[in-house]
């Protein structure tokens, strides 16, 4: 897809220019600016993406793993993709990103040929009040630039930076594409990483962070995808633990007519 001014900025940001075999280069958006670098959600889809339009993909995104190896400086990257291994229902892939020949993102995706079987849920999504009653989080001062990327209407759990610290990190919250953008496998990877961080909510304030490692499972195809359309998401998120200098964020985001469309989990490094 061209990145021109007529694109959705979702797409400018994790657009890819192939080089051949596999390769591919890009830069870093800076409407996507995080504290430190880009949203890592981007970083995410980014790197899923150039397996995604590699004429070798087969199937639909099941898994992805991706470790934050530098921060991504604001230059040109070059992307790497390649199938490690293609079985008869799944499709193994191997991604690494690179900035002046140093590594500073590697990860792994799982591609499946989904088939109809038997099918449960054990998970149900949490108990909120419709969209349209909850308002929508405004950006303020001390905020990273890619939350303006996001309509956020948080339910429980957001953020005032008051000081105050809380009992638990538990956030669900009403969210989507900013404008507005039909659901896809790249702009629900980057969803996934769409949450303050745990430490920010549990805390109310600022602390220096930054993922480790995020893998997030697709329990959505594309059919299920198209369904969603536009619509807002109902997602939730909470940490397990704070200990020495690392805490986890586990989360569930949920589509239209209660559907579990992708759970996630992640590693963050903190500091005080």
């Amino acid at each position: 897809m061209p990145a021109d001014s007529d694109t959705h900025p979702f797409d400018r940001a994790t657009h890819l220019q192939s080089s051949g075999d596999g390769r591919y280069t890009g830069l870093p958006s800076a409407e996507y600016a995080n504290f430190v670098g880009p949203f890592g959600g981007v970083t995410a889809a980014t790197l899923m993406r150039a397996a995604l339009e590699s004429p070798q993909c087969q199937g639909e995104p099941v898994a992805l793993t991706v470790n934050f190896a530098a921060p991504v400086e604001d230059a040109p990257f070059e992307v790497s993709a390649r199938a490690a291994r293609s079985n008869r229902s799944t499709q193994h892939w191997m991604m690494e990103m690179t900035q002046a020949g140093e590594v500073v993102a590697t990860a792994t995706a799982v591609f499946a040929r989904r088939r109809e079987t038997w099918s449960a849920a054990e998970a149900s999504p949490p108990t909120a009040p419709a969209a349209g009653e909850v308002p929508a989080l405004g950006w303020f001062e001390g905020l990273p630039v890619w939350i303006r990327n996001y309509e956020i209407r948080t339910v429980q759990g957001g953020i005032d930076l008051s000081g105050v610290e809380g009992d638990d990190s538990v956030t669900t919250l009403w969210l989507r594409d900013q404008p507005p953008r039909p659901l896809d496998f790249c702009s629900l990877a980057a969803l996934s990483d769409a949450f303050f961080p745990r430490i920010f909510v549990r805390r109310q304030r600022l602390t220096p962070i930054g993922t480790v490692t995020l893998t997030t499972y697709f329990h959505a195809d594309a059919g299920l995808l198209v369904q969603q359309g536009e619509q807002l998401l109902l997602a939730t998120a909470r940490a397990s633990r704070f200990r020495d200098g690392y805490f986890d964020q586990v989360a569930e985001l949920w589509g239209v007519d209660g559907e579990l469309l992708a759970t996630t989990h992640q590693l963050v490094y903190y500091r005080e």
